[in-house]
């Protein structure tokens, strides 16, 4: 296996079942996106932001979201239409499964964290089929530094393989494409879907049950800023709803977008970055989100001009027209540290 990257020396993914041709451990914002590029799978804005395509999900499907039932969560969960049952010998045998899909093939592995309150740090090891995830996967998790990559070691792992196709019938999800959680094992499983958010998402249903469950911590789906006297605001609210709007406030300091823990004396991030919806944004509604579209950002599901588009074909030939044409939501992940004031917490 060839290994490209800064990663700990310990670290591998053959102890994780995969047997990868190359795996790209913790590259830069800047080589994820020329390696997107290289491979034709995104094309660059204006203002040199990545802008992808994620396929046939543009969005979460709640209904192929499973958590492994077994000896932790079976009294512990509340099971039924929102959180569905899956049995734990059918998720070890897809598992193996979709490892074996992705052995052979070049991966990008990122280690990131969640939680910014260090009482509270989950280390999460992410495994992508394409570059463009892994950029995701740094822009909307906490980063590491160099020295810490050098020795951490993952509390929870996400292997994402959009490409793998599930057969129902044999390997006991809804259809095609799925979510799993699994506590015991502590890996995130998805395939059949090239939409980020599965990741962002299931990071925070993980939190959802250990925060409360483990640590009497409040988990909280909302934003949330800092005034200059230490005071918090809260805004609570279901996603497209504002509360990143709300929360960027020029006057105050941004805690975060999305996913907040509350514990005693703290209230902390989950996430590095912003996960904001881009439906008529301008530099006059929205002048923090805006500057916040720059390299490094990525931009999901855009519909760029057409001659923009055609430019883009003639001169680099990277995508045909249609290739952007069926366009049916509007994301994109921006950098924490592209934001103005942002608090420690």
């Amino acid at each position: 296996m060839q290994e490209n990257g800064i990663k700990n020396p310990n670290a591998s993914l053959i102890d994780l079942g995969i047997n990868a041709a190359i795996a790209n451990w913790n590259l830069s914002s800047a080589a994820l996106t020329a390696k997107t590029l290289e491979l034709n799978q995104g094309v660059l804005n204006d203002l040199d932001a990545l802008c992808v395509n994620t396929g046939k999900f543009t969005g979460r499907s709640p209904k192929d979201k499973f958590t492994v039932k077994d000896a932790i969560t079976e009294n512990t969960v509340d099971w039924g239409d929102v959180n569905i049952p899956f049995d734990a010998q059918a998720f070890d045998a897809l598992y193996t499964k979709v490892c074996n899909y992705l052995s052979g093939k070049e991966l990008w592995v990122r280690d990131a964290y969640a939680c910014a309150d260090p009482a509270f740090r989950l280390n999460i090891r992410v495994i992508n089929e394409t570059p463009w995830a892994n950029l995701f996967c740094n822009d909307l998790f906490l980063r590491p530094t160099a020295e810490e990559i050098q020795s951490q070691n993952p509390d929870w792992i996400i292997v994402q393989a959009p490409s793998f196709q599930a057969d129902p019938v044999v390997d006991g999800t809804r259809q095609a494409n799925f979510t799993i959680v699994n506590f015991t094992r502590k890996i995130i499983l998805i395939g059949g879907s090239g939409y980020t958010g599965e990741m962002k998402k299931g990071i925070f249903g993980v939190l959802n049950f250990v925060l409360p469950h483990e640590h009497s911590v409040l988990s909280m789906h909302c934003s949330a800023n800092e005034g200059k006297d230490g005071d918090v605001a809260l805004f609570f609210g279901l996603s497209g709803t504002g509360k990143t709007t709300l929360s960027a406030d020029p006057n105050r300091a941004l805690i975060g977008d999305d996913e907040h823990g509350w514990a005693k004396g703290s209230v902390f991030n989950f996430e590095g970055g912003c996960y904001a919806k881009c439906i008529d944004l301008s530099a006059e509604k929205e002048p923090q989100i805006y500057k916040a579209i720059k390299p490094g950002a990525l931009l999901e599901n855009i519909v760029l001009p057409t001659v923009l588009i055609l430019l883009m074909d003639l001169l680099l030939k990277i995508l045909a027209l249609h290739t952007l044409s069926i366009i049916l939501t509007t994301q994109k992940r921006l950098l924490m540290e592209a934001i103005q004031r942002i608090s420690s917490f």
